[in-house]
């Protein structure tokens, strides 16, 4: 392995004009994808093997032309003080709206009157008027949602309060200018690690093309595809963060050997043979944890995880061979004017690396750490445990308009409606009743059913069955108490799941609960069980390339456990602030609640990739040292004389980047942020930081140990650069070009 990217980071370096053509041409090339391709669709979600999947297939075959899926509004109404909504002044500005609203969108499937409907509330000071689309919310475009948007002007000009809710408002959420600012900040730390602008430059640099092609290539095919807006996301997040990552560990590797007295040229090929595989093999468990969502079986996620390794990929390729080219260019300007100077006075000799005389942050922390590392071990562990507790009580959930800000039309909505018709009101249940087979019938079996639910616990208002044209199916609405995110709706929803057990049993109808409460119950659901199995699939693949890499079994074990203790320490952080609502305020959280189903696997997956980037590029040295002769101890010195600086830095630019999320108005991608952020911080500079070597400090040479048996099984890839040196001899073009060629 590294002798290959040695001879492919020399190639890259001499070849540079050339290497750096066919990536532009690269980005170009993807850009012009994107710009021509038709405007992606909203990309179908769907959770197959769950009940609520099960009925929106039966309702989308039984109710022809219905949208089951397609989204929904509702426009309220609230009547001023004194007044009625079944006033003639109120009633004329509904009807009004119910005339005009299908005007504006030709998206527009049904448009419900209040009046006839039943819908205003037995005070008559609410009313509201349900829109049904034909497409879902992500597929309307914005002259559809200005029209709904613009639709109750003239009701607000006569007095009237009016706020719409649904999905139909739904849009790509704003994140503000947090991220602009993250971005600015791993400017600054880039500037302050490297004192060098060109050095600070190349890793933001090359990230950003790395994702300009990700980013435009999944653009380009997210209609063949059927990927979804929030796609690009997912990975143009990881695809910066991983891009800045591994640019910074090839460009510090580069600086390091440049010092020790190396020509340029041998100097990128061993940079890009040593941090190179660490980059390589850190790459591979970050597209491990992202092709791993697959285990949710949800082909939403499992599409967005594979265009996410896929950017991946693109930040490793560009790691070992744009960054190689671009610091051919650059020269010795990857080091400050200062250094170039001390540099340029000793090039007829080597120059020397940074005296030991002066140990810097790192050496200085390690050899803390060493003289006492129980402690260290001690404070870490009991620390992160501490703050793992609230974990213990994480309720899962998705978000809905109730958890939107209350400067928002939608909360207002929410909000109005709740006041008038009560809190169940805003998360309807679906109940479809299939009765093909029913011995007596879809409309008696409907009839039992409704009747069996209306003496439930929890149950406000159940309507009068529907039944569909050929009579063989029939839809109930149900209305709950308590509000859609609450635990007494998700035990209705299962309340009335073991009731059509009964039924099924005795009419050999099939009654199935679906609408947008009971998909979020059976998604989150869902999320919860594939959450131990993902982690013991990506954990338990990490290990085992882990220890290819290190030539151990205690390091990887080590490394997972750690990953493992700063997950559920971050998951606890949430709990607390998103659920409990500790320190809300500050944070910006309105509405503690449960905690978005997706966010846990979500964070694992980004988390445990950074976290194995840190983990392999510091370890790696340490690994090199004692494989080069030096004692364990000296050799976590070593390690963290030469990384430290180096991981800190992409862990702070890192929790720059993730921070600048929580500044978004939308709790969801507010919560991501901050999971992201404290993750990463944990992970950093507690595991990696101080229980990392603690743990090694107090296992000596036994955390090397590795049976010959397995030894002899396990592949050598030679990450330490061990057969580097059998190339010290072989430093012409023509060789390195001839055997690149057979490789």
């Amino acid at each position: 392995m590294a002798t290959f990217l040695y001879r492919l980071g020399r190639f890259a370096f001499r070849r540079r004009r050339y290497v750096a053509l066919v990536w532009v041409a690269l980005l170009f090339l993807a850009g012009f994808g994107a710009a021509s391709a038709s405007t992606p669709s909203a990309s179908s979600f769907s959770m197959p093997g769950t009940e609520a999947q099960k009925a929106f297939d039966l309702l989308e075959q039984r109710f022809p032309g219905g949208s089951a899926d397609g989204a929904t509004a509702r426009i309220v109404f609230k009547a001023p003080a004194g007044q009625t909504m079944n006033d003639p002044a109120g009633k004329a500005q509904v009807a009004k709206v119910v005339a005009d609203l299908p005007k504006g969108s030709k998206q527009v499937s049904s448009v419900t009157d209040p009046y006839e409907a039943n819908a205003v509330s037995k005070d008559g000071s609410t009313a509201y008027i349900s829109v049904k689309y034909k497409v879902n919310g992500m597929a309307l475009e914005d002259s559809d949602r200005k029209s709904l948007e613009n639709s109750g002007k003239a009701a607000e000009k006569a007095g009237l309060t009016v706020e719409i809710g649904g999905d139909a408002l739904q849009a790509q959420p704003e994140t503000g200018s947090g991220e602009i600012i993250g971005v600015v900040i791993a400017g600054i730390v880039l500037m302050i690690t490297f004192g060098s602008l060109i050095a600070a430059g190349l890793p933001l640099i090359t990230a950003i093309i790395g994702v300009g092609i990700g980013v435009s290539t999944i653009t380009a095919l997210a209609n063949v595809l059927d990927l979804g807006n929030t796609t690009s996301t997912l990975a143009s997040m990881i695809g910066l963060a991983v891009g800045i990552d591994y640019a910074l560990f090839i460009v510090s590797r580069y600086r390091a050997e440049l010092r020790e007295g190396r020509d340029r040229e041998e100097a990128i090929g061993r940079a890009v043979g040593t941090a190179g595989s660490a980059v390589v093999f850190a790459g591979l468990t970050v597209v491990i944890a992202l092709c791993g969502l697959a285990v949710v079986n949800i082909p939403m996620l499992t599409k967005m995880g594979v265009a996410a390794a896929g950017t991946v990929v693109i930040a490793v390729l560009i790691a070992l061979t744009l960054i190689p080219a671009v610091l051919g260019f650059a020269g010795k300007r990857v080091f400050g004017r200062r250094t170039r100077k001390k540099m340029e006075a000793g090039e007829a000799g080597t120059v020397e690396a940074p005296s030991e005389a002066k140990p810097n942050m790192g050496t200085r922390w390690s050899s803390f750490v060493l003289r006492k590392p129980i402690w260290v071990l001690l404070a870490g562990v009991i620390g992160l445990g501490a703050i793992a507790i609230p974990a213990a009580s994480l309720e899962m959930g998705l978000p809905d308009d109730g958890s939107q800000p209350t400067s928002t039309t939608q909360r207002r909505a929410y909000d109005t409606l709740s006041d008038g018709f009560g809190p169940g009101f805003n998360g309807p249940l679906m109940i479809v009743v299939d009765g093909a087979k029913a011995s007596g019938g879809a409309k008696a079996a409907a009839d039992r059913t409704s009747d069996t639910i209306k003496k439930l616990p929890d149950v406000a208002e159940v309507m009068a069955p529907a039944l569909n044209k050929e009579g063989d199916t029939a839809t109930i609405t149900v209305v709950p108490k308590s509000k859609p995110s609450s635990k007494d709706t998700e035990d209705l929803v299962h309340s009335i799941r073991d009731a059509g057990k009964d039924i099924k049993s005795e009419t050999k109808a099939e009654v199935l609960v679906t609408g947008a409460t009971a998909m979020n119950i059976d998604f989150s659901q869902r999320m919860n069980d594939a959450l131990v199995p993902y982690l013991g699939l990506v954990v338990g693949l990490a290990f085992l390339l882990l220890m290819v890499v290190f030539r151990s079994i205690l390091v990887p074990l080590k490394a997972a456990l750690g990953f493992l203790l700063s997950v559920v320490a971050a998951l606890g952080a949430v709990v607390a602030v998103f659920q409990w609502g500790w320190l809300s305020g500050l944070f910006g959280v309105e509405n503690p609640g449960p905690i978005m189903s997706m966010m846990p696997i979500f964070m694992v997956g980004v988390v445990f990739g950074l976290a194995m980037d840190y983990e392999v590029f510091l370890v790696t040295r340490m690994r090199e040292a004692f494989v080069h002769g030096e004692r364990p101890g000296q050799a976590v010195v070593t390690g963290f004389r030469h990384g430290a600086r180096v991981v800190s830095a992409a862990a702070v630019i890192m929790i720059a980047v993730f921070s600048g999320f929580i500044g978004a108005s939308d709790q969801m991608i507010k919560m991501i942020g901050f999971a992201l952020a404290i993750a990463v911080f944990f992970d950093a500079f507690v595991v990696r930081m101080a229980i990392v070597p603690a743990v090694l400090a107090l296992l000596g040479s036994k955390a090397w140990w590795l049976p010959g048996w397995l030894d002899k099984i396990l592949p050598n890839v030679d990450v330490e650069g061990e057969g580097l040196k059998a190339l010290e001899a072989k430093a012409s073009d023509g060789d390195d070009d001839r055997e690149l060629a057979r490789v």
